[in-house]
């Protein structure tokens, strides 16, 4: 058996719908169950959704104060008042600053931006910020990605003359600012349709109702904020994802053009993954290590030079942030590991003085895919007696809804259910630790700690073909809530499989089903191959694409995880050095056995060997579901066929070290004998020390061999043996050489090597399979799938 490492979690899929919609729409039925899958049985929805037929933007003055702001805006522009955007500094952020100063810039407007400093004025509007806004004159304020939980900087802002004109996306609390005009799809009673808008697609539509029409130019800005935020890619964000990946094969934008030359990514082939793991991160680094001025500058630049500069120092302190993230994530795993142990905490909060603040989310997203418990990482400043961090969760835990439940202690928050950031005191990081921890007993199970790969659908090996896969990336953009599809095939054959890469880490197989074949590479999955055996049938699970070399395209299946139900049998009988094969048994549940003294005293299991000479040693052996290694064979078949009834092993390692050769010995046939007493009855008597050699070489016989019949005829009582000479009895008797305790043992070993350690493989396995508990077979076909 392997077992998978996730949780597989799979909705169940309508046949009779499924033939019915790929019909209707002339699609593949790979891309009908991803439609139905995701709520689009309904023929004109999926066509919608697949074709942008129908789909259009809402009208952005259903957004109860846009026609308020859009008015106080115009007027400041007719006036010459200064304004001021006030963003943040993540890529949705920056996208969001850069959309705003373009149409504030376009229409005239007196505009500056300003993004806070993470490190000393951390996240949303504050105090400092709008005093040195009121100082300089600016009597309009525009927030942008930000803003929502800013009661009191608001009211500040009130007491300043500014007129707050809020524009956010994030969680509202129970107390909403005072402000000018809010354009925020989540507050209570807002009128307008699609509430998942990112930070910038709420900047979009304030674009949109100032310039009167919709702003396309600014989609490929819109594009990147709405991925890197990670909302669901549905209805409206769909639409600016699509629409704007469109635009981003095509700009004109210096910044972004700049920005694919240093990330070699190629701008005519972009895609939401160029997006969310190329041009989002190197976005996402500026603000994380200081101010993010530089990534609006170069997403606004009209200067080449000036555009190819700015991309070179972002791409920089892109590769910086990486090593920061690399060595925190270590620190934060030792911590973990030493100071708090999942096993005894449901939700980890760590911190430690001179983490960077600006990198603390990734490694929190980190420490979730190792540990996958929700995770609070905190920078401590001692100075400021304050906690800064970020969190990220697992499914069955809303972050900001327990945040929330802990507002006296968390003076500053904000968030998602998956995702938030937050300053408090550092002496109330345990308290904040001890309640966290309470309040996931009661909504956590031990389930909910094992990851869970949702996946699609199930899909046949016949089915997986160019054409279908090629259908199926209508369904894309992919992101929230319209993720990379994951398949799963069940109970397929795998022909080949081998590690490969330099450091021989992936892994390479070919599954095989009704003569169809398809390869399948699973990255960062080669050890993988020390736990799967020969002519095995798996179930995988991962995402479908095409193999493009030398211009032919092959479908293939990236690999994410393996499931082995059968018991396997690993085949070490031709590896003499147990220290090769032994690291790769699990260290749990394995029973190693030995049945002969010799191996259990040489054996490198020495604490672990149970050495079996009798049917009482079998007492206390679990053998059902364990890891089953045989050291070395027998001397008495049934020893072996009454441990194997016990139980059905998940994996028997098959090693069978011989002391003593029996099959590539001659075993005397019984004219051998009929000879060999037929010699010793013509001389009397014969020496064996001095001229056995002699006889053997006459006869092409081992002195092994004449050793072993003399032995047979002296327990028959045959011959008389002293000294080396060996001489008939003088009284005659008949027995059968049957009777010879010798002459058995010899036949029972020769046809026990035959079985086992001379069989082909499918042989032995055979052998295994016919022993073993037939109610563990039942059993492991009921459990295979359910």
């Amino acid at each position: 058996m392997l077992n998978a490492k996730t949780r597989w979690k799979m909705k169940d899929s309508d046949q009779q719908k499924i033939a019915e919609l790929a019909q209707e729409l002339n699609v593949p039925p790979l891309v009908a169950k991803l439609l139905i899958n995701r709520d689009l049985a309904d023929a004109d929805d999926a066509r919608n959704f697949l074709f942008d037929t129908g789909g259009s933007f809402h009208d952005p003055f259903l957004f109860d104060d846009m026609q308020k702001a859009k008015e106080r805006i115009m007027l400041a522009i007719e006036q010459e008042e200064r304004i001021l955007v006030y963003g943040d500094y993540d890529a949705d952020g920056v996208s969001s600053t850069s959309v705003l100063m373009t149409v504030l810039t376009d229409l005239g407007a007196q505009v500056e931006f300003y993004i806070p400093n993470r490190f000393t004025e951390g996240y949303g509007p504050n105090e400092e910020a709008f005093r040195w806004a009121a100082d300089e004159g600016f009597s309009v304020i525009i927030t942008v990605d930000t803003g929502i939980s800013a009661v009191e900087e608001a009211k500040l802002a009130k007491d300043f003359g500014i007129d707050l004109i809020l524009t956010d996306h994030h969680e509202p609390g129970p107390e909403l600012p005072p402000v000018y005009a809010m354009i925020h799809p989540k507050v209570e009673g807002c009128s307008y349709p699609f509430k998942e808008l990112a930070g910038v697609g709420v900047a979009l539509k304030l674009a949109h109702a100032l310039y009167g029409e919709f702003p396309d130019h600014l989609l490929d800005l819109a594009a990147i904020g709405t991925i890197a935020d990670l909302v669901p890619l549905h209805g409206e964000n769909r639409l600016i994802a699509k629409k704007g990946i469109a635009k981003l094969r095509v700009t004109d934008r210096l910044g972004i053009k700049a920005l694919c030359r240093v990330a070699n990514a190629q701008q005519n082939e972009m895609n939401e993954e160029t997006v969310g793991f190329m041009i989002a991160p190197r976005i996402n680094a500026v603000g994380r290590l200081g101010d993010a001025d530089p990534a609006v500058d170069l997403m606004l630049s009209r200067d080449p030079e000036e555009a190819k500069a700015l991309a070179e120092e972002i791409d920089g302190l892109n590769k910086e942030r990486q090593s920061i993230v690399a060595k925190m994530t270590e620190e934060a795993v030792e911590m973990v590991e030493k100071e708090f142990p999942p096993s005894e905490n449901g939700v980890l909060v760590i911190g430690k003085e001179g983490w960077n603040p600006g990198v603390v989310g990734i490694v929190a997203s980190r420490l979730v895919d190792r540990f996958y418990r929700p995770t609070i990482v905190l920078s401590f400043d001692p100075d400021s007696n304050r906690a800064k961090g970020s969190a990220r969760s697992i499914a069955g835990f809303d972050l900001f809804k327990n945040l929330s439940m802990n507002r006296e202690i968390l003076p500053h928050f904000g968030g998602h259910p998956m995702a938030a950031g937050m300053t408090l005191a550092l002496s109330d990081v345990d308290e904040l630790r001890a309640r966290l921890n309470e309040q996931a007993k009661d909504v956590l199970n031990e389930e909910d700690f094992v990851p869970v790969t949702e996946l699609d659908a199930e899909v046949a090996v016949d089915e997986i073909t160019v054409e279908s896969i090629e259908k199926m990336h209508l369904l894309a953009p992919f992101g929230m809530n319209n993720p990379k599809p994951k398949w799963v095939i069940r109970d397929v054959s795998i022909d080949h499989y081998k590690k490969i890469g330099s450091a021989q880490n992936h892994l390479k197989l070919v599954l095989a089903e009704n003569g169809v074949q398809v390869d399948g590479v699973g990255f960062g999955l080669g050890e993988l191959a020390d736990h799967m055996t020969p002519y095995v049938k798996a179930s995988v699970i991962g995402e479908l694409s095409i193999n493009e070399w030398n211009n032919r395209k092959k479908p293939q299946i990236f690999l994410q995880d393996i499931q082995i139900s059968s018991w396997q049998l690993f085949d070490m009988r031709g590896i003499k050095q147990v220290t090769k094969w032994a690291p790769l048994i699990p260290d749990s549940d394995r029973v190693i056995v030995c049945f002969h003294p010799k191996t259990a005293d040489t054996s490198l299991f020495k604490g672990e060997v149970r050495y079996i000479q009798s049917e009482s040693d079998l007492e206390g052996i679990v053998v059902d579901g364990c890891n089953l290694v045989f050291l070395d064979l027998p001397g008495d078949r049934r020893l072996m066929e009454q441990l194997l009834e016990l139980g059905r092993p998940h994996r028997i390692y098959a090693h069978f070290h011989q002391h003593e050769d029996h099959f590539f010995s001659t075993m005397p046939t019984r004219d051998h004998f009929k000879w060999y007493y037929a010699f010793l009855h013509k001389r009397g008597s014969f020496d064996l020390k001095k001229h056995g050699n002699d006889l053997a070489k006459y006869k092409g016989w081992s002195m092994e061999t004449i050793d072993f019949m003399s032995k047979v005829f002296f327990e028959l009582k045959f011959v008389t043996i002293e000294d080396g000479l060996i001489s008939l009895h003088p009284v005659k008797v008949k027995k059968d050489l049957s009777e010879s305790p010798a002459y058995m043992r010899k036949q029972h070993q020769y046809e026990l090597e035959n079985e086992l350690l001379y069989s082909s493989y499918q042989e032995l396995k055979t052998w295994f399979s016919e022993r073993m508990k037939e109610s563990a077979i039942v059993e492991e076909e009921v459990e295979a799938w359910t």
